[in-house]
């Protein structure tokens, strides 16, 4: 197991790769995440400078995880502003006050080649509640290019707060899972969509999962060789989070609780990842955010139904300000789980990465 660090600068607040994405070509991977400012004061979970923009920014290894190379994401954000960090800056950097201007988001453009060879697709938000939109991105040059923004539609809720999650289905065909508003205007429940069009509509097919009473929000997702599809979802407890598993076996009609693979993710909780291995174990990784503050994961023999107990592939962090990560696979087995970290409560976050065999 090695650990190398991805994007780190005194001062800074790197954090969510959760939010945005991760892609791989065997040992050519890109992963997106934001970058703002550290303001050591704050106290709670999140330790950044309200009054100062976060941006987005992307590493690409070429060497399966071992070295990175940063540079500013490559695509037109609306305003100019940062994308999917809205609950973390004051009113005057949101991107929610320039969504709506004329030109900001384009149209989707019906002629998506889902299964290019070096595809890739970002979603991006504004805010978590009533009112948030949601848009998203598309590369065909392993993310050295985006094309975009392209807006996804409300789907009949109050307010889609996207984080990258989807199953592509053939050239023409794409499932993306979305976290959506519940009844009551807050953030907390997945909803199913598909473009067959190739993304010139989006159109709701399911609720994962419909109005749970805290959240379940940022989903996972993959689709099994015999055409099942699981999604594994963060989910709010009270005083520790956890991460619950659901199953269609109907191409995403219907869902069912299958599992709960972590019962605790930690004070305020963290998302999971969902990696089908090459041995067709399932992976979950997530950040643990109780002390002992780190990183872990749990695999699955039995698509999903049972799993082991936690892996600790850190758990040396100085705080809950952690996880949100990302895991690809290489040819050679190795799992590269990018996340972002602190080494002390008042010291800057930083996005790591963690190499390891499963």
């Amino acid at each position: 197991m090695e650990h190398v660090v991805v994007y780190r600068e005194p001062g800074r607040f790197a954090g969510w790769p959760a939010n945005f994405g991760m892609w791989s070509w065997d040992r050519e991977i890109v992963v997106g995440f934001t970058v703002g400012h550290l303001d050591p004061t704050r106290v709670g979970t999140h330790a950044c400078d309200a009054n100062r923009p976060f941006m987005p920014m992307q590493a690409r290894s070429l060497d399966g995880g071992y070295t990175w190379q940063v540079i500013p994401i490559p695509c037109k954000t609306p305003g100019g502003r940062g994308i999917s960090a809205d609950e973390h800056v004051a009113d005057h950097l949101k991107v929610q006050s320039v969504i709506d201007r004329p030109g900001e988001l384009m149209d989707p453009p019906g002629d998506i080649d889902f299964m290019h060879p070096d595809f890739a697709l970002m979603c991006a938000r504004t805010g978590l509640h009533s009112g948030s939109r949601s848009w998203f991105y598309t590369t065909y040059d392993r993310c050295n290019t985006w094309q975009g923004p392209y807006a996804l539609p409300l789907f009949g809720q109050s307010g889609v707060n996207a984080r990258t999650a989807y199953i592509v289905d053939n050239a023409h065909t794409c499932t993306l899972f979305l976290s959506v508003t519940k009844t009551n205007g807050r953030e907390g429940r997945v909803l199913c969509t598909r473009t067959a069009d190739a993304g010139a509509s989006f159109r709701m097919r399911s609720l994962v999962v419909a109005d749970p009473p805290g959240y379940a929000i940022m989903p996972a997702c993959l689709r099994l060789e015999n055409g099942g599809i699981l999604v594994a979802v963060r989910c709010s407890g009270d005083p520790t989070g956890y991460i619950e598993m659901y199953r269609s076996d109907d191409d995403a009609l219907t869902w069912r609780l299958v599992s709960r693979p972590v019962p605790n993710t930690g004070r305020g909780g963290n998302p999971p990842t969902l990696t089908q291995l090459l041995d067709g174990r399932l992976c979950i990784t997530y950040g643990y955010r109780s002390e002992p503050y780190g990183i872990r994961a749990v695999l699955s023999e039995d698509q999903g139904v049972t799993w082991s107990e936690p892996i600790a592939l850190r758990s040396d962090a100085g705080n809950r300000d952690i996880g949100y990560p990302r895991t690809v696979q290489r040819d050679d087995g190795v799992l590269v789980t990018v996340y972002y970290y602190n080494d002390a409560p008042a010291s800057e976050r930083y996005i790591a990465a963690t190499l390891w065999q499963p």
